[in-house]
């Protein structure tokens, strides 16, 4: 499904020219499209892919786990590092658990079940890339501590942001989202403002804002 977010052509373009995913991330794919499970989209999946192999992280923090997707997308691109992700479904905490064992990335990543702002306060580590993936509307409640927990020269990768166009224009807003929307475009100005961050919001798949801790 094509988004207001990018001409539909130039969308299509990108997509068609990316490699197709094979093997187990081609098999998730296709289980979240069957069971309308939310991972993140083909070009999302590529910028984070290339993301990790230039700042080759040794902690990352993943808030939305879903069924562990963008997680062994990380996890690949990033061989050595570690990743703790957060989720508040068991069903697909479960689902998640069983790629990542044929993944053989059970070492690597670690699922937390629970209340995503509940077990942020929690975490003892600091991380060197942050990944927020997770319910749109509560992104503003993550922040606060997710920058506490991002290392200096770390980097908080924030996906969904434009959500279909609806935080760029009104004309897009569907009614029963605009508390949604409004949400996201105080998270959006205050990250873009704020003094410890240097931030690129970035029109592909659902909206992507990289923020570059100081």
């Amino acid at each position: 499904m094509m988004s207001n977010i990018v001409n539909d052509l130039v969308e299509k373009y990108i997509r068609d020219v990316l490699p197709n995913q094979n093997g187990l991330l081609k098999e998730m794919e296709e289980y979240a499209d069957t069971n309308h499970v939310p991972i993140v989209q083909p070009e999302v999946a590529k910028l984070l892919e290339v993301l990790m192999k230039i700042h080759n992280p040794k902690k990352i923090l993943e808030v939305g786990t879903a069924i562990g997707y963008s997680a062994l997308i990380l996890s690949f691109a990033s061989r050595e590092s570690h990743i703790t992700t957060i989720e508040r479904r068991t069903d697909r905490i479960d689902t998640a658990k069983e790629y990542i064992k044929r993944a053989a990335r059970m070492d690597s990543i670690e699922i937390l079940e629970g209340n995503a702002e509940e077990i942020l306060l929690t975490l003892e580590n600091k991380y060197d890339v942050i990944f927020l993936d997770a319910a749109k509307g509560q992104y503003m409640n993550f922040l606060s501590s997710s920058i506490e927990k991002l290392n200096s020269g770390g980097i908080l990768i924030s996906d969904n942001v434009l959500y279909k166009g609806m935080i760029a224009s009104n004309e897009y807003v569907i009614r029963r989202k605009k508390t949604i929307v409004k949400r996201m475009r105080s998270y959006i100005d205050y990250i873009m403002n704020h003094k410890d961050l240097t931030t690129s919001l970035i029109p592909i798949g659902d909206g992507v804002a990289i923020s570059y801790k100081k």
